[in-house]
């Protein structure tokens, strides 16, 4: 992979979320998702978001994603405040600056790993001839040039996630985001998913990862830890995570 990583000192920031509230219902059904979230990260940066289950890291992740709409605040991606954009021009992000990875693999199975990794480049526009050369590009940066077209039920969870990952930065995204990426795979090929982020990072690309699992957090560079809908702790290092975990176990 050919790196693309930016100096430290001349980091911009990709993601700025100002004062960030979500709240779904009304009167008494009320919830407060995210409550006044404040939150900077700089392109190439390598993020986990961690918290328990209802902290509001899943909601924060669909909001980064452009996947869903802050109640109020202004979220500023790429220093374009896309708060108020219509739904139209955030499709355009998704689809051209922002790479998704899920828990589940979302891969339609009637298509091979080729087809699924074009897809993206239909909805972009990208001519028939440049999507194959870019889908098997990004096939081979996962380790999978040999399965192009292999179905998803000829794959392994390891291989599906792979074709997923390709999926993602088929396009070239300023951004990736994971959700629980590594949920469904076992510990040996958890670690083969993580390498390949860690792979990708050093291009230059920025990962932020949802996850649960203090093990897989502790491989990103920085953990943003979130409880009750606020970012509690905004920048830890893994062996600041692991101390945290260790204190509220004892506690």
């Amino acid at each position: 992979m050919t790196s693309r990583t930016p100096n430290s000192k001349s980091r911009s920031v990709i993601i700025r979320l100002e004062e960030i509230d979500k709240i779904y219902g009304s009167g008494d059904t009320q919830v407060s998702a995210l409550d006044k979230v404040n939150l900077v990260i700089n392109q190439g940066e390598y993020c986990s978001i961690m918290g328990a289950s209802g902290s509001g890291k899943s909601t924060a992740m669909n909001i980064i994603g452009c996947l869903d709409r802050p109640t109020n605040g202004r979220y500023y991606f790429n220093c374009v405040d896309v708060s108020g954009l219509a739904d139209d021009d955030l499709a355009t992000i998704r689809n051209r600056q922002i790479g998704f990875v899920f828990q589940q693999f979302h891969l339609l199975p009637q298509m091979t790993a080729l087809e699924n990794v074009m897809l993206p480049m239909v909805y972009a526009g990208i001519d028939y001839g440049e999507r194959r050369d870019r889908a098997k590009y990004a096939l081979e940066q996962v380790g999978l040039g040999q399965r192009l077209n292999n179905k998803p039920n000829q794959l392994s969870g390891g291989q599906q996630q792979r074709v997923a990952i390709a999926r993602s930065i088929v396009n070239n995204p300023l951004l990736l985001l994971a959700d629980e990426p590594t949920g469904a795979l076992d510990s040996h090929t958890t670690q083969e998913v993580l390498n390949i982020f860690s792979e990708l990072h050093s291009t230059g690309i920025t990962v932020v990862m949802v996850t649960h699992e203090p093990e897989v957090a502790r491989q990103t560079e920085r953990i943003i830890w979130f409880k009750d809908g606020q970012v509690i702790y905004p920048r830890l290092t893994p062996e600041e995570m692991l101390e945290v975990a260790l204190a509220k176990s004892v506690n």
